[in-house]
This record gives structure tokens, sequence and C-alpha cells, in this order.
């Protein structure tokens, strides 16, 4: 494989004038996360072949782009993993697969698989180590933490695992206002908080003029980062609300399954979904997805394929949980997703897409009280908080008994995984790491 050569521009709007005129100009780019030597992985870079490196310098330089530079992209290795194994009683299969990880090379779906399935006690303590000395060495040990506002529970989508899908009968149905969103905001932003992401169920209500309203408002009266989720939209619908200063946008493939896809979204397409996917892409947002364990009919086959998605996708942001059954679906009565499973993708995702936030799920810590601890240990380095209010947030609930992920209950987790606390959380003196 030749040497691939990545561009550094000094903010997304530059990076994306560079990638539009390196492609009108024939040379083949692709966008990825910034690897963490060379700034912060929610942000991205373009990535060049080594034959379109000198073609690259002059087209920047003969259209006065100033970059940072254009480095190597160099493999990600695990120097001594090896011999940190050597004592552990692994199979040869896995012992080659981790000499491949040591390396740097790239798994095949052959070998994600193989993880994924892997069962005895030493070989799941060996990849969840081998996944969170990956974490270690990419995004150190300080968790990231955001905050969800849950804004409203109407949707007009029938998805059958979700306890707030069009038709199902929830406690009640809510939309909050822009002030009742803009107090919860501000809360957030009083203790600290960079990032608020701003999800509900795909609610024609929310137009993209109140949206881009919102987004604004936020901007200006608080400067924090915006994550979006609410759902797909068209491409002129998602570059209006870049513009207006969304930072990043979380649309979760759920899986790649085509058949797996469709039976869980009756009136959803999955190439439509992906389609969506590579628009944030192009926008230049900060590209976030995610994939639910245990879902009807999925193989280990199937959770490779995903965590492939991701990497081909140049996803920055991967949040996988296991699947929780929700009262008054469909799917009210099919078996929770394994808990162990969830953590062996955390892993394996870590091992493969390397340069990527991984949170620990609200969903793992709905199932497990200690999963969030475990994700962290596993490769996972974020979490985030549910700040929808109290008087609305029993009525967002996409799975059954949701656990209220509060800014304690987080402290706590990152503490007991022996993770560190940002900087930038105004905590009160017992919330303090020690």
């Amino acid at each position: 494989m030749s040497q691939q050569y990545i561009i550094i521009c000094y903010s997304t709007s530059q990076m994306l004038r560079a990638d539009s005129l390196l492609k009108a100009m024939d040379v083949e780019t692709d966008l990825i996360p910034t690897p963490s030597e060379h700034g912060t992985i929610c942000s991205t870079a373009i990535a060049i072949g080594e034959k379109d490196k000198g073609k690259a310098e002059k087209i920047l330089a003969e259209g006065n782009f100033a970059v940072k530079g254009i480095f190597p992209h160099k493999t990600r290795k695990l120097s001594g993993l090896m011999e940190s194994l050597k004592n552990c009683v692994i199979s040869q299969t896995f012992k080659d697969i981790m000499k491949k990880v040591e390396s740097g090379e790239d798994l095949t779906k052959d070998e994600i698989t193989y993880l994924l399935k892997v069962e005895g006690e030493s070989e799941l303590k060996a990849l969840f180590e081998t996944a969170d000395r990956m974490r270690k060495e990419i995004v150190g040990d300080i968790v990231e933490v955001r905050a969800a506002i849950e804004f409203s529970n109407y949707c007009n989508k029938s998805c059958h695992y979700c306890g707030i899908r069009n038709g199902c009968t929830v406690p009640t149905r809510y939309r909050m206002t822009e002030d009742e969103i803009m107090e919860g905001v501000h809360e957030l932003h009083r203790v600290g908080i960079k990032t608020v992401v701003l999800q509900s169920g795909e609610d024609d209500y929310y137009t993209l003029e109140v949206l881009i309203k919102l987004i604004k408002r936020i901007k200006r009266e608080t400067k924090m980062g915006i994550t979006l989720s609410v759902g797909e939209r068209s491409y002129e619908e998602y570059k209006a609300l870049k513009e207006a200063g969304a930072n990043n946008y979380l649309l979760k493939i759920e899986t790649t399954n085509p058949d797996i896809f469709k039976f869980i979204h009756p009136d959803d397409d999955l190439e439509y979904r992906r389609q969506c996917a590579q628009w944030l892409k192009e926008l230049g947002y900060v590209n976030a997805s995610g994939n639910m364990i245990g879902l009807p009919g999925q193989r280990a086959e199937d959770i490779a394929e995903d965590i492939l998605f991701y990497k081909e996708m140049g996803i920055h942001m991967i949040g996988i949980g296991p699947f929780i059954p929700a009262a008054g679906t469909p799917f009210e009565k099919y078996p929770q997703g394994s808990v162990e499973m969830t953590l062996k993708a955390v892993a394996v995702t870590r091992l493969v897409c390397k340069n990527v936030f991984i949170p620990a799920t609200t969903a793992l810590a709905s199932v497990d009280p200690d999963g969030q601890k475990k994700a962290l240990q596993a490769g996972a380095n974020s979490l985030m908080l549910i700040s929808t209010p109290p008087k609305y947030r029993s009525n967002y609930q996409i799975y059954s008994n949701k656990n209220m992920i509060d800014l304690d209950s987080a402290v706590k987790a990152i503490h007991d995984a022996g993770r560190k606390l940002p900087k930038y959380l105004k905590l009160d003196n017992n919330q303090q790491e020690e």
C-alpha cells in the first residue's frame, strides 16, 4: 500500500473549499477524522494518495490556501503489544490478529468477526485491555462529557423498536419551547459543558426556520458547540443548519444489514440513510453514527459490517448500545441485547477505527449499573448526560427503563473507571477528582 498524506487546514470552511478545489482538479480525496497528533478528532482532515501529493501542493499554493501542512498519514501501531500478551492463554488466530493490530495493519471482516465472537475469559480480557491501550494512546485519559436536551417526543416515523414511534402510546407527547430549551442550554453552560446535543423525534413542527433561529440564539448567547440529532433531512436542510452554526450531527445507521434495517424501519430506506451520512460528511459536520447490538436476526458478521461502514465513511463519533425493548412497540417482547457483545463491539470498533470518539452509552447504563465504567475500560472515551427537564424526561423513552445519567453519575463512572474529568467542568467539592 502506498503512503497516504493528510492535509490539515485552519478551519472547516477552508477544508471544504480546499477539498472542493482538489476534486475539481481531479485529485482523489477523502475526508477523515483529524489524527490526534495533528489536532482534535472532532475535526476533519483531507486524505490524499502519494501520487497526488505534488499536484495537491501546487493547486493549494496557486489558490493561495494557507494550510497547516501536508503530513504523512502515519499508521497507528501498538508497539510491544505481543510482548504484553505473551503470558495470556489465547488462540493462534487471536495472536495473529493482535500482531496486525500491533503493526497497524487493517483488519479484514473475518478478523473483525472473530474478535466479536471471542468468549474465553483470557481472550476477552486481552481484547478489552488492548482496546483500552489504543484509546489511551490516541485520546488520552480525559473523558469528554456532553449533554442532551430531548426537546420533542413527537415523531412521524414508525420504527418498530422505538418508544416514541408514530402511533405508540407514550405517557404524554410534548414539545419544548425555544425559551425552555434555552433555559436548559444556559444551565449546561453554567456547569462548563462545551457541547449541547439537541435531540428529538422526526417532528415537522420544528421547521428549518425554527431550528436555525434556535441554533443562532445558542451561538449568540453561549458560543457552545451544537450537535443536532433530528433525523433524516435533505441536503439543502443539512447545509442550511451547518451554515447557521450546527457543528455536529448524530444520525445512527442502527444496522447496515438491509434486511434487518427494513425489518426495524418499515418506513425508512437504508440507502437514503447512507446518503444522509455522505452528505453530512461532505458538508463538514463532525459526523456521528452508531448501531444497536442484539437486534432481531443480527449476527456478529452484521456488526463487523457496521464497524467497516464507520471506518469507510470516516465517522468521527460512534455510539454503540444494546437493543432494549420498549413497551407498547412491536418489539416489546424481543430479548434485550447482550452487554458483553456490546462491550466487544466497543473494543473492536476502537481497534478498527482507532481515531474516533466512542461514548459509553446511556443504554449500557440502563441495563448494567456498571455498564459505562466497563465501556470506558474497553475503549470508550466519552459520556452524555440526559439534561431534558425533569417534567419531560420520563416521556422520552426510546426504550423502557432508561437510566437518566446526570452529572453525578457521570463523574462516578469516570472515577470508577480510573479516568480523568475534563477541566472545563465546574464541579462542587464533592464531585472533584481525588
